[in-house]
This record gives structure tokens, C-alpha cells and sequence, in this order.
């Protein structure tokens, strides 16, 4: 009778041992998955045309740039997702080899986009007409905002 109480118990916690693995393991599995969107997504503050008309173009020149590289992360992906954190595996899309070198693949391109966008910017857009560096920076700010409502034209 001892043996059989002491073989159950040996069992038992192997068994929970296991289902603990099991779980650690779908966790990690959970840690891994990589954000569909990645990268800077939000900004900092929004502001009025009065706001940046005060401003020194050096200032409009990092503004312009920063929504830029917020528009780039997040819209190219809306269909997926419009805040960091969504994951293929959350969305129910396989995680396979080739998903996941096809996402590895998109980021890299946006941030191969990103960088040689910035570089034209920096060398060119000093250039531009601060009323239209205004105006874009207005712009982005508004399709930025827009994101904010995107769910409302989702039908449920």
C-alpha cells in the first residue's frame, strides 16, 4: 500500500511538473512573437498653426521628420494593426518560417525607407517653404489624430 501511495504521489507531481512546463513554454513561446508594428508610433504633443509658426525651422525640420517616421510604422500595417503589441500569433496568423521572414523582411524595408527618407529630408527640405512645412506638418498631425477613429469604420 505504500508503494502504491508513494508511486501515485511520484506520478502526480510529475504530471504537474509537466503541465508547469507546458505552460512556461507556451509563455515563452507568447514572449517571442515579434510586434507587427514596431518603432516609434506615437508623438509627442499636437499642435496649432499659431504654436508653429513660433517656431525655428530647425524645430518644424525635427517635427516633420518625427510624424514621418510615425506615419511610416503604423500605416503601411493599419489592416493588422494601429498600436504596438499586436503580434501574428494574436491575430491567429501562423507563425511559420516564411511569416516570419516575410514580417522581418517588411521592417526592414520600412526602416530601409525610413533612412534614406530622412536623408533626402535633411538635405532637402531646408529648402522648402516654411508655410508648406507648416502646412505638411498640420497635415500629418490630422491623419495622425484619424487613427484614433479608425475602429469606427470597422464593422463589428
Amino acid at each position: 500500500m505504500k508503494t502504491k501511495l508513494t508511486l501515485f504521489s511520484v506520478l502526480f507531481l510529475l504530471m504537474i511538473g509537466f503541465g508547469h512546463a507546458q505552460k512556461n513554454g507556451a509563455k515563452k513561446k507568447d514572449d517571442n512573437s515579434v510586434s507587427i508594428i514596431s518603432g516609434k508610433v506615437n508623438i509627442s504633443k499636437y499642435h496649432t498653426r499659431d504654436q508653429l509658426d513660433e517656431m525655428s525651422k530647425g524645430q518644424l525640420l525635427d517635427l516633420y521628420i518625427e510624424r514621418i517616421e510615425v506615419i511610416v510604422n503604423i500605416l503601411p500595417n493599419i489592416a493588422f494593426a494601429t498600436k504596438p503589441g499586436v503580434t501574428m500569433e494574436s491575430l491567429g496568423i501562423p507563425e511559420t518560417k516564411e511569416n516570419k521572414k516575410a514580417l522581418e523582411d517588411n521592417k526592414e524595408a520600412s526602416d530601409d525607407y525610413f533612412e534614406s527618407t530622412v536623408e533626402f529630408q535633411t538635405k532637402i527640405l531646408p529648402y522648402s517653404d516654411t508655410n508648406d512645412l507648416i502646412a505638411a506638418i498640420l497635415f500629418y498631425e490630422s491623419t495622425l489624430k484619424a487613427l484614433h477613429t479608425y475602429n469606427d469604420f470597422k464593422e463589428d
